[in-house]
């Protein structure tokens, strides 16, 4: 009996968002979204000086991209050190599994940002807050622990906040630790990597990628990720990775995108701005622009090391002949197919 083939398309941002304090979020672990196996993403949005409270993941690394609007974070490594960074449009952070944080809005406008996670049973629902944690345990330990009364004990959130509303921090609350002096300041930070700042790689009338991997971002051992532009009517290519699932989120404009499972089985996809697709590791897949403006899109992969075998890299690598037998070409028909690696392909 035929069995309908997985979806790879999540509507994310038509989820009904979980709300409070200045904060909504919409995720999509494999329980909502069940092809997506091997990553999980979600959508927030924080208003100025909302914040997503101190918490931590236990099961999934936390790699994000920012959208629109101003961010800080915090973050305490195991050895005790802290850190505080900044974050603007096309600002990427990494937080490795069971490091505790937190991020806050900055500025004068909503800060909407995407987080992916290198597991599928990622949850949002689930995440350890410290709220959580200090409601949860008898208020003698937590009076003990915190050096308080019971009194104040009973006065701190009962159960977990999830976001907290606070005041747009001064640029004296930026820094957590010494700034050093001006010409020492550099743009990746331990945790930060401004991927906007990347010069990228450009296909003249097809589109552009920047690509940041462990190689540029040494922290983000176990994703890596990616932002592409393609131009109306242009193609990423025929192509898949070897080592990563891929997850993606569509930013702006309209797209198509197959997914080639073997045996003749192929699902197509259509997407808008606000949609989420996946890919499974060695599934081959292109992704084309079908409307009239950019389509830019966010792609996550849980690998910290960037591979794809694209389609026309493979053929052109391989003597003449073997290419001629394969496909049964007829004399000079072989001149056609590709000479180098295409990446991006734009409308002919």
């Amino acid at each position: 009996m035929n069995t309908k083939p997985l979806s790879f398309k999540y509507e994310l941002e038509k989820k009904e968002p979980r709300t409070n304090e200045g904060g909504t979020t919409r995720g999509a672990s494999v329980k909502d979204f069940p092809a997506s196996i091997g990553i999980a993403g979600v959508s927030m949005r924080l208003q100025p000086g909302s914040m997503r409270e101190l918490h931590w993941h236990a099961n999934a690394a936390e790699w994000a991209y920012v959208i629109s609007g101003t961010v800080r974070t915090t973050i305490i490594h195991p050895n005790g050190h802290s850190y505080t960074d900044n974050f603007e449009p096309g600002d990427v952070w990494y937080f490795p599994k069971g490091y505790g944080h937190s991020i806050q809005a900055t500025g004068t406008e909503e800060c909407h940002f995407i987080l992916i996670f290198d597991n599928g049973n990622f949850s949002e629902d689930h995440t350890f807050s410290v709220t959580d944690f200090i409601s949860s345990v008898p208020a003698e330990i937590a009076a003990q622990n915190l050096g308080i009364t019971l009194e104040e004990v009973a006065a701190l959130p009962q159960k977990e906040a999830y976001f907290a509303a606070g005041i747009v921090p001064d640029e004296l609350s930026f820094n957590a630790l010494p700034r050093p002096e001006e010409s020492d300041i550099e743009l990746t930070n331990l945790h930060r990597y401004p991927l906007h700042s990347q010069q990228p790689r450009i296909i003249p009338g097809g589109g552009l990628q920047r690509l940041v991997t462990s190689k540029e971002f040494p922290i983000s051992t176990t994703m890596a990720g990616s932002i592409i532009e393609l131009q109306p009517g242009a193609l990423r290519e025929m192509h898949w990775h070897p080592n990563a699932d891929e997850w993606q989120y569509y930013i702006s404009g309209q797209a198509e995108m197959s997914v080639f499972l073997a045996e003749s089985t192929v699902v197509t996809e259509r997407f808008n701005a606000g949609d989420v697709g996946y890919v499974p590791m060695g599934a081959g897949h292109y992704i084309k622009n079908t409307g009239d403006t950019v389509c830019k899109i966010l792609i996550g992969f849980n690998s910290g090391v960037y591979q794809s075998i694209d389609l026309s890299e493979w053929l052109s690598g391989n003597p003449k002949d073997v290419v001629v037998t394969n496909f049964g070409l007829a004399e000079g028909e072989i001149e056609k197919f590709p000479k180098s690696k295409l990446f991006i392909q734009p409308q002919k």
